[in-house]
Formats: structure tokens, sequence, C-alpha cells
């Protein structure tokens, strides 16, 4: 951590002033400055410079306080709450240079051994000005090193892993955006669908988005994240989205159909993909790549017919294969291959009987309806149990 050459401030002294130049409103926390300072009561003290720093009328004079006041104390102060407070003022500072060297000084300041979260949290914030200000290759350095101190900690607080995956998620975002551009003209593009998925769902479980989104910004999570869904070639499981409240923000907007294509997909059921392809037009990112789309829900139509057989019931023919899929028989052994290659399966191919010996499926967030049918199946296997146990019973009766 760098030592600081500043001058020593005149604290008395630009308290008196801060009260004399603020709104009378704002008296009342100079004075409770004063106190608490020559006191040394330094956790009462940040706690009262966060009651400052949230209150409407302290704006115009938030970076002032903090480089000034807080700076002749920080090293006093807890490191992460210090980081907290700098990057809540950093948001006054409109200037891009300015923004950049405030909170890149601050870096300079923390110690990254003894508050390893401290330097992740303002790492994170600096990815995602250098983001804002169209940086992608600073906001990628510094997302990756933030991810090296993040990986090797035991805990962290949801905040520093709030400001992590959300900065993640919205860089991979930019990024799907500029490869999508890329494709026009480089056929070897390819825009990366699944980081921005995980990144996203990641940053939702750290925060509530209930209060900490506004209503548009979770109407945007929720549209971003189900087009990834759809998108993401190696994304076939969308029971962790499909039970998230966020989803919640499309019901009784245009893209309210997309809730249902996600229930679509996770059910794979191509009568009901068919019947919501006409609104594809509406998405035109999905429309442009209907084809995947087509091939996507033939794989989790697979997949969902071998869910729902038994154990000892997963050999299938071509042809019924051709039939819950609805592609022509040809097809079939293309679609099965590309499920092994995904590992979404596991099994052999019987080329001369046209049949798929099937030994395992990927495993899957259940929805109610999915789980609902397991447990059937689980009851039917109980009873299953239940005869043989009364078949076996007089034999085990007699032979003891």
């Amino acid at each position: 951590m760098a030592t600081s050459s500043r001058p020593k401030l005149d604290v008395d002294e630009y308290l008196s002033q801060g009260v004399s130049a603020t709104p009378a409103e704002l008296h009342p926390f100079f004075e409770s400055f004063q106190v608490l300072y020559s006191r040394k009561l330094w956790h009462q003290l940040t706690n009262k410079l966060f009651e400052f720093l949230d209150h409407p009328l302290s704006r115009p004079y938030r970076v002032d306080v903090f480089d000034k006041f807080v700076r002749d104390f920080e090293s006093k102060l807890n490191q992460l709450r210090l980081v907290e407070m700098g990057v809540k003022v950093s948001k006054e500072i409109d200037n891009p240079a300015t923004h950049l060297a405030f909170l890149t000084d601050l870096l300079t300041r923390v110690d990254t051994k003894k508050s390893p979260e401290a330097h992740v949290l303002l790492l994170a914030t600096l990815a995602h000005a250098k983001l804002l200000y169209g940086d992608l290759e600073g906001t990628k350095t510094d997302i990756d090193g933030a991810w090296k101190i993040l990986d090797e900690l035991p805990s962290v607080e949801s905040i520093v892993n709030a400001a992590y995956y959300g900065v993640a998620a919205d860089y991979y975002k930019v990024r799907v955006i500029v490869m999508s551009s890329a494709m026009l003209t480089d056929p070897q593009a390819k825009a990366e669908y699944a980081p921005y998925y995980r990144n996203s769902l990641l940053y939702l479980a750290c925060i509530d988005p209930a209060k900490d989104l506004n209503a548009e910004e979770r109407l945007v999570r929720a549209h971003d994240l189900a087009v990834s869904a759809f998108l993401g070639d190696t994304i076939y499981n969308f029971g962790e989205l499909l039970m998230h409240p966020i989803l919640d923000a499309l019901d009784n907007t245009p893209h309210d159909w997309l809730k249902k294509l996600l229930f679509t997909f996770n059910e794979g059921n191509i009568g009901k993909f068919e019947g919501l392809a006409p609104l594809f037009p509406q998405e035109p990112i999905l429309h442009e790549n209907y084809s995947f789309l087509r091939q996507k829900i033939c794989l989790m139509a697979l997949i969902e017919s071998v869910f729902k057989r038994g154990a000892n019931d997963r050999t299938m023919s071509f042809q019924t294969i051709a039939e819950e899929t609805r592609l022509p028989l040809h097809e079939v052994e293309h679609l099965v291959m590309k499920a092994l290659s995904l590992k979404l399966i596991r099994g052999s191919l019987d080329q001369v009987d046209q049949k798929a010996h099937i030994t395992w499926v990927q495993p899957r967030v259940l929805s109610r309806e999915q789980i609902g049918q397991l447990a059937q199946r689980l009851a039917v296997w109980g009873e299953k149990l239940h005869t043989v146990e009364e078949r076996i019973a007089p034999e085990v009766l007699v032979n003891g």
C-alpha cells in the first residue's frame, strides 16, 4: 500500500468550513464527524459517513469529503468499507479520465494481502468503468485480475461477488454484440452466449432483484438471459433460469412469449416450438438463428424422451427417435451423434439395427412438472418392490 505525501489536514477547520458551506440539513453530519473523529470511534464514524453519502443533498460534497476528510484517517478504517465508500463516491465523477484516476489511486492505497475482498471490489469497479468508456481490453484485464484473487478466497461478501459477476456479465454481453456484428463479415466469428448466461445468473444470486434492480433493469436482464439460453451452444438445461423470479419481469410485456418459449425448450416440446415460431421475427436474432434453434429443440426433445424412460428402457430405435423429434429418419443418426458429442447423453449407436443404446442422460434442474413425473416413476418402482417383497416374504419365513 502506497504511503501518502499529502499535507496533513486540519480536521477541525475543514469540518467547521463544512458546516458553513453546506445546507442546514447536512450540518448535523459534520458536527457528528467532529465528535466521532476526536474520540477515534472509527466504526461509528464509518456508519455516519455512509448515512451522509446516502443523503440526496450530499451529492455535491461527496468527492471532497472523501478525498480530504476520509483520506486523513482511511488507514484506520475497515478496508472493504473504505472501498465501498470510494465506489459510491466515484459515481459522482463524470469525467472518464478523472473517474478512472480516482479509482486507480484508491487501488494503490489498498493492501491486497490484508484485504483481498476490497481489492476485488475495486478491480471490478474499475473494470465496469472501463467497459462504460469502451476499453474492452482493459476491462478483461481487470476482470481476470479480480478472478485470480476471488477464486482463492474461502468466503466473500455478497457485495464483492455481485460486483465481479455483474461486470463479467456486462462484459460478455458487449462481447456478444461485438461478435454478432463481426459475424456479418467473418463466418468464423462466434458469439459466446454461455459466459453471459452463467455470470448473469451468479450475479442475480448475489443480489435481491426486487430491491436492487428497477423494473426496466429486471426486464432487460430477463430478456437477455432468455436469448442467451436459446443461443448458447452449451446450454441445454433451463431449469435454474425457469425457477428464478427474474422471469416474472417478462409477464404482460411484448416479450412474454420468450418465457413460454423457455418452458417449451425445457419440455422438448416441438409442437409448441412450431406454434411459437411465427413470433420469432419480433426477436431478429432468434429469427436469424432459426435453424440452430430447430436443432436445439430436437436435442431437447431427445433428452426429454430419454429422461422419461426407465433405466431399463433406454434402447431406442431410430424410428422412435424420428417420431419424437419430428425429424426425417435419415437425420436421426446425426442428431444422436451430436447429443453424444455435447455430452448430453452417453451410449452407443447400432447402425445396422438402427438403434441407440443410451446409458446416461445429463443431470438436470427439474421443473415442477418434471419432478412430478419423477415422483410417479418412483411410486411405480416402490409398488414393484412391494410386490417382490410380498412374493418372497413367505419363502423367507419358511426357510427361517
